[in-house]
C-alpha cells in the first residue's frame, strides 16, 4: 500500500487536504470520488506536500501514459463520461480554480485514455483564447447543442460554474429517469428469454425422447402430438440453421431500424402501443420540458431554446409534431398556444405553461412540469409491467402446457392401442 497526499474539493466547493492509503493512483482516485470529493492534487508520499503545487501537480496533461479502462478496451467518451466531467468541472470552478487549470487536472487524472485526449484538446483550445463553448463545438456529436448553448450562456453571464452545476443536475435527472425505465424492463426481458429457451429445450431435447414410443402409431397419433413431434424434429435436425437465420434476422432488423425509415416506423409503433405508448409520450415530453426550462433559466432566447429542446426528444414522430412551435413563437404567438396545437400536452401541462408565461416564471414551471411527468412516467411503467408480467407468465405457461398435453395425448393413444 502506498500513501497518497491529496487536495480535493467537496460538493460545496470547499477544499480539503489529507492523506490516504491505496494500492495505486487509480485506487486512490476511486476512494476520493467514493467520498464525494473531486481531486485537485494527488501525489505519492509526504514529498507531495512540498513539491506539488496547488491544484494540479503531477496531473498536467500528457504527464505520463494514461491507464487503460477496466474493460481493457477504450470505446471512447460516452454520456456517462460527459456527466462525470461536468460534475467535477462544476465543483472545481465553484472552488475558485481557473478553467484551464481545472481542465488540466481532469486531463491528468482521467483513467480513460480517450477522455484524456478529449480534455487535452479542450485545454489546448481554451489556452489559445477560445471560450469553452467554442472548444466544445468540434465535439458537438458527443455534447450536443443543448450542452454547448448552456455553456455559452454561462460564459456570457459570467457564471459558468453555476451553469455547469445546473448541467450536472440536468444530466443526473435524465440519467435517473432513463435508468428507472430500463431497470423496470429488465424483468420482462428476462421472462421472454427464459420462455424462448424453455420452449427450444423442450422441443429439441424432451419431445424426441418420446418419438420411439409413438413410432408404431404413425398417422394414428393425435394431430397436436404430430405437430409437436414435427416441431421437435425441426429443432433437432435444423436447429443450427434456424439459429443462423434468427441471428441474420436480428442483424437485418437492427440495420433497418437504424435507418431513417426504420426509426420512423419504430417510433410510430411505439406511440400506438396500448399502455406503453402513453408512457413513451410522457417520457419524451419530460425531456423536452426539462431541457427547455433549463435553457430558459440560463438566459437562452426562447426560439433558440425551443429548437434545442426539440432536438433532445428521441421519438421522431413527436419531434416532427413539435417543429411548428418555434415558427409560431417567431410570429408573436404564445408558447402555451403553440403547444396546444400539437395535441401532445395534457390540460394540466398547458395550464402550467400559461401560468408560467403570465407570472414570468416559465422556466420554473417547465421544470415543475418535468418533475410531475417524471412521477407519471415511473408510475406508468410500473402499471404497464403489472399487466405485462402476468401476461408473459401465462403465455409461457400456456405454451409449455400445450407441449405437455400434446405428449400426454400421444401416450394415451399408445395405451389405447396396447389395450
Amino acid at each position: 500500500m502506498t500513501e497518497f497526499v491529496y487536495r480535493a474539493a467537496d460538493s460545496a466547493g470547499a477544499t480539503r487536504d489529507g492523506s490516504l492509503q491505496a494500492a495505486s493512483r487509480d485506487a486512490a482516485l476511486r476512494q476520493l470520488r467514493a467520498q464525494g470529493l473531486t481531486p485537485l492534487r494527488l501525489a505519492e508520499g509526504a514529498a507531495g506536500r512540498s513539491t506539488a503545487p496547488a491544484a494540479g501537480a503531477g496531473a498536467s496533461a500528457g504527464s505520463g501514459p494514461k491507464p487503460s479502462t477496466w474493460r481493457g478496451r477504450d470505446r471512447g467518451p460516452n454520456a456517462a463520461d460527459v456527466h462525470h466531467l461536468t460534475n467535477e468541472l462544476a465543483v472545481m470552478l465553484r472552488a475558485g480554480l481557473p478553467l484551464d487549470r481545472a481542465l488540466r487536472i481532469q486531463a491528468g487524472m482521467s483513467a480513460k485514455p480517450s477522455l484524456g485526449v478529449l480534455l487535452e484538446d479542450l485545454l489546448k483550445a481554451v489556452k489559445s483564447g477560445k471560450g469553452l463553448s467554442q472548444a466544445l463545438t468540434p465535439h458537438r456529436a458527443l455534447f450536443g447543442d443543448f450542452y454547448i448553448n448552456m455553456v455559452r450562456s454561462g460564459e456570457a453571464g459570467g457564471h459558468l460554474g453555476e451553469v455547469m452545476e445546473r448541467l450536472a443536475e440536468h444530466l443526473e435527472r435524465l440519467r435517473a429517469l432513463r435508468e428507472s425505465v430500463i431497470s423496470a424492463l429488465i424483468y420482462p426481458a428476462i421472462l421472454v428469454v427464459v420462455a424462448m429457451i424453455s420452449v427450444v429445450l423442450m422441443l429439441g431435447f424432451v419431445v424426441p425422447q418420446f418419438e420411439t414410443l409413438f413410432a408404431d402409431l404413425g398417422e394414428g397419433l393425435p394431430m397436436p402430438t404430430r405437430m409437436i413431434v414435427a416441431l421437435g424434429h425441426l429443432i433437432g435436425d435444423w436447429g443450427w440453421l434456424l439459429a443462423l437465420l434468427a441471428a441474420a434476422g436480428v442483424w437485418l432488423a437492427r440495420r433497418w431500424l437504424g435507418s431513417d425509415a426504420g426509426r420512423q416506423w419504430r417510433d410510430d409503433r411505439l406511440l400506438r402501443l396500448p399502455v406503453f405508448g402513453t408512457v413513451v409520450r410522457k417520457y419524451e415530453i419530460t425531456r423536452f420540458a426539462r431541457s427547455l426550462g433549463t435553457l430558459l433559466g440560463n438566459g437562452v432566447p426562447i426560439v433558440t431554446a425551443v429548437g434545442i429542446a426539440n432536438d433532445t426528444m428521441g421519438n421522431r414522430r413527436l419531434r416532427g409534431a413539435m417543429e411548428g412551435i418555434a415558427p409560431a413563437i417567431k410570429q408573436g404567438g404564445r408558447l402555451a398556444d403553440a403547444l396546444e396545437e400539437t395535441g401532445l400536452f395534457t390540460p394540466l401541462a398547458l395550464n402550467m405553461v400559461r401560468l408560467g408565461e403570465e407570472t414570468g416564471s416559465l422556466d420554473a414551471m417547465l421544470l415543475e412540469l418535468a418533475r410531475v411527468h417524471d412521477g407519471e412516467v415511473q408510475a406508468g411503467v410500473k402499471r404497464a409491467l403489472i399487466l405485462v408480467e402476468p401476461l408473459l407468465i401465462l403465455t409461457l405457461g400456456a405454451v409449455i402446457a400445450a407441449i405437455i398435453v400434446s405428449i400426454l395425448m400421444g401416450i394415451l393413444a399408445v395405451n389405447e392401442l396396447a389395450i
